[in-house]
């Protein structure tokens, strides 16, 4: 039998801990080890019950949400951190990735669309952001100076894909890759590929599967 993903949520509002945790038991994929309603309470519980992943919660009682997530990034590397937030805000998004969240789920997004969002997060090879508002790309890339190619590359390296994939992908060399990857970290002021696929799910550059 599979093991049951252990799981803290943390939320102060309790009907939607309850929401959750209902959720994700149903599922039948997860198991809930305990609710946090305040951010002081959220690390020591991760740490009590053994668990290996974290809804966290960015508005809560007594710690902010970002300095929450890299407490338990810094402290607990082998936890992955997924933030289930009413906040859409790209700079947000992108500041939570920054600080090793695995996945960003806004709260207005379906239901019975979580779990799909917590799989695509926590085993797929890119970050996932779901619920997040529609953006039109080209206005995104176009007011950082991405061209047609390099929208291609950051797309593809957000879609987890490597050098030598996206290479065969759009018909170029590596070395070709490597290149547009720096024009891209540049423009886009990031400095690797979690970074520059955090800003592409930020900005509304791509879908994030369900």
């Amino acid at each position: 039998m599979e093991r049951k993903t252990r799981v803290v949520v943390a939320d102060d509002h309790p009907l939607v801990a309850a929401g959750l945790r209902q959720i994700l038991e149903s599922d039948g994929s997860f198991e809930v080890v305990g609710v946090a309603h305040s951010g002081p309470e959220v690390l020591p519980l991760v740490r009590r019950t053994d668990a290996g992943l974290v809804l966290l919660d960015l508005r809560m009682p007594g710690a902010d949400g970002l300095v929450n997530l890299e407490r338990i990034t810094n402290s607990l590397p082998g936890v992955k951190v997924i933030i289930v937030s009413a906040t859409s805000d790209p700079e947000t998004v992108q500041a939570c990735f920054k600080r090793g969240a695995f996945g960003f789920i806004v709260k207005s997004i379906d239901l019975s669309d979580v779990c799909s969002a917590i799989r695509a997060s926590i085993y797929g090879t890119a970050f996932c952001a779901q619920g997040l508002p529609a953006m039109n790309e080209d206005t995104a890339a176009s007011e950082a100076g991405l061209t047609e190619r390099e929208i291609d590359i950051l797309r593809a390296i957000a879609e987890g894909k490597t050098n030598k994939q996206i290479g065969e992908e759009l018909w170029v060399t590596e070395q070709t890759v490597k290149f547009h990857l720096t024009n891209v970290f540049r423009k886009l002021e990031v400095k690797n590929r979690t970074e520059a696929s955090a800003w592409a799910f930020s900005h509304g550059m791509l879908r994030a599967e369900s």
